[in-house]
């Protein structure tokens, strides 16, 4: 069953989609939001659907400035405040009766599979969670993806949105979240792969997503590193999910991160013949994903006897 329910974050509406598992609860609960612009139609529903069906709950939203969410401005993507988000919807799900409050998980995917493993090491009502294609080092992902002149590309466009920040506060630059020719057009993400999956996914399943960011993300983006974090997360159970071929948040960054928890209780996953990309294009890969997501949610948050 899905439930549209709303709750606020520093004062900003939140909105969202809550799925509640059948049977009498009260049932664990795990909290899933997006990535790079994304919206709540986007694939998560999917995983949310199969968590359910394992018996726990998944709430999933969208962040301040995007979707269906209040706050301006639009499309602006603060890695903080969606951190933010993620606790303000943990402590939404603390209110309701069919959720115990002691057994929560968060889940996430690319740039907010980074921002789990932060949760994991700031909030300790989080009891487990999966970093799926994380984002691990904004400054490194973006000097590697670009390359040298892309770099210097990118480095122009953003002095140029804090000259337009500086002359007028309320005034930004926006840029693309991807071209179908990076090499023409600069964007954040120089993958035409990745245009043309949201693209079509836009089409199909989520119009509310735009292709789009603030300049300001971007310069957000370079000072977002999650391994001091990582590093603090001594006892949450924690899943990665990584692509074998994924050159966009680079799984090599990933595997460094992963490395660096210090927690025992960890589990690498490994997609083979996999990119970034096919993890929202191919439905066999999804669905690989989604089973390992929920496999490690039910060990961690459900009883044996509770397991489906």
């Amino acid at each position: 069953m899905r439930e549209e329910v709303v709750f606020v974050s520093e004062g900003t509406v939140i909105r969202g989609w809550y799925f509640a598992p059948s049977g009498p609860g009260p049932h664990p609960a795990v909290v899933l939001a997006g990535g790079w612009c994304y919206v709540r139609e986007l694939v998560m529903p999917f995983y949310a659907e199969e968590f359910a069906n394992k018996g726990v709950g998944a709430l999933v939203f969208d962040y301040r400035n995007l979707g269906v969410s209040g706050g301006e401005p639009r499309q602006h993507l603060d890695p903080w405040m969606q951190v933010r988000d993620y606790e303000n919807a943990i402590s939404y799900l603390g209110t309701r009766d069919d959720v115990d409050h002691e057994r929560l998980g968060a889940w996430g995917i690319s740039y907010s599979g980074g921002h789990v493993i932060i949760l994991a090491a700031i909030d300790p009502r989080v009891k487990v969670i999966v970093s799926q294609i994380p984002v691990v080092d904004g400054y490194e992902n973006m000097r590697r993806v670009h390359g040298t002149m892309g770099y210097r590309k990118l480095w122009a466009r953003i002095l140029e949105d804090r000259a337009v920040r500086f002359a007028d506060p309320s005034g930004r630059l926006h840029i693309p979240h991807a071209t179908a020719d990076p090499a023409q057009d600069l964007s954040t993400w120089p993958f035409p792969e990745t245009f043309h999956t949201f693209a079509a996914l836009k089409a199909s399943q989520a119009p509310l997503y735009e292709n789009h960011s603030t300049v300001e993300s971007v310069d957000l983006l370079l000072n977002y590193d999650i391994v001091p974090f990582a590093r603090r997360v001594y006892d949450t159970p924690t899943l990665m999910i990584v692509a074998e071929g994924d050159d966009l948040t680079l799984w090599d960054l990933e595997i460094g991160a992963f490395n660096a928890l210090p927690t025992p209780k960890t589990r690498l996953h490994v997609l083979p013949h996999t990119t970034h990309m096919t993890l929202y294009s191919d439905e066999s890969k999804l669905r690989a994903a989604a089973a390992e997501a929920s496999s490690w949610f039910a060990d961690h948050l459900l009883g044996s006897e509770q397991r489906r």
